[in-house]
């Protein structure tokens, strides 16, 4: 008798149901979203069972990854394509969706999820701390910018930190009054950008590491952010049958929208890794490649 289990995920629980090859349910549970604890109770209660399907989400990839060291066969799945399956049931719950996990997991009719490795998770999580970090700055800057407006003050073209600092003790010269009130978003800013540059040294220091990284960084225009941006998202090239897949991984191929006589194409689908579709592309004007640290 084979046996196949979903994983329904939340924060706190996870609901298991067990259903044999002939779809008959085998068991149902629900217990800690713990990879330690979902491996004891499978092999408790599941022994041998032939694949275990979770869905994408915030703990997928702590629960994959948990769960494979374990020797559990684990497989995580695109959630938005077991969307259809999981909206079949009149009642959508937990329970109904762990069901049909299962099910899923029965027949195989579903995509497989490639969960990268924790080395690039960090890389990625620098590269999006550093986006925070810009978005932030530039935000709480254009604000101090606006505000000063009100008092017909200009900041005026500011390219670098000391620039704007000098600039600001000559406006706050002219409006002493205001210098108490617009000191906190000064000094927010200032903040941000010691932070940014922490941030720019680890980057820097993680890609001259990377021998891949180094190669890529040889491509005029191509820095640390763009090199470490591609790898971490492609990540292993061998899962890419052909060049012209990393496209649609990106999300930078037309929709397609055919039936019929009727076939039109639209714009990109943007259903692949934001990250991937927005880094900086390379340079094309003869520009000299990026300085490798150390070099």
């Amino acid at each position: 008798m084979t046996m196949y289990a979903g994983l329904d995920v939340s924060d706190k629980a996870t609901h298991i149901c067990v259903v044999r090859d002939d779809g008959e349910i085998v068991r149902r549970d629900v217990v800690a979203s713990d990879p330690d604890v979902l491996a004891k109770w499978l092999e408790r209660h599941a022994g041998g069972v032939a694949r275990v399907v979770l869905e994408t989400g915030p703990l997928a990839v702590f629960l994959y990854h948990g769960l494979k060291e374990r020797d559990v066969p684990v497989l995580c799945i695109c959630a938005r394509h077991a969307k259809g399956a999981l909206s079949a049931r009149v009642n959508k719950s937990d329970v109904h969706d762990a069901e049909a996990l299962a099910h899923l997991a029965r027949t195989g009719w579903f995509k497989q999820v490639h969960i990268k490795q924790e080395g690039s998770h960090i890389d990625r999580a620098a590269l999006k701390i550093r986006g925070q970090l810009v978005s932030s700055r530039n935000a709480l800057a254009n604000q101090l910018r606006g505000m000063l407006k009100l008092f017909g003050l200009r900041l005026g073209r500011v390219t670098t930190p000391g620039k704007r600092r000098e600039r600001l003790q000559t406006l706050f010269g002219q409006r002493p009054d205001l210098r108490v009130v617009f000191m906190p978003l000064a000094e927010m800013i200032e903040a941000l950008e010691a932070q940014l540059s922490r941030n720019a040294r680890l980057l820097d220091a993680r890609a001259a590491a990377d021998p891949v990284a180094g190669r890529l960084m040889s491509v005029p225009g191509v820095g640390p952010i763009t090199a470490l941006t591609f790898i971490t998202s492609i990540e292993d090239p061998e899962r890419f049958t052909r060049s012209a897949s990393v496209a649609a991984y990106a999300g930078l191929v037309p929709r397609r929208s055919q039936s019929g006589e009727r076939d039109h194409k639209g714009r990109i689908s943007k259903a692949g890794d934001p990250m991937l579709r927005s880094a900086p592309a390379p340079c094309s004007t003869g520009a000299k490649p990026w300085p490798r640290p150390g070099a």
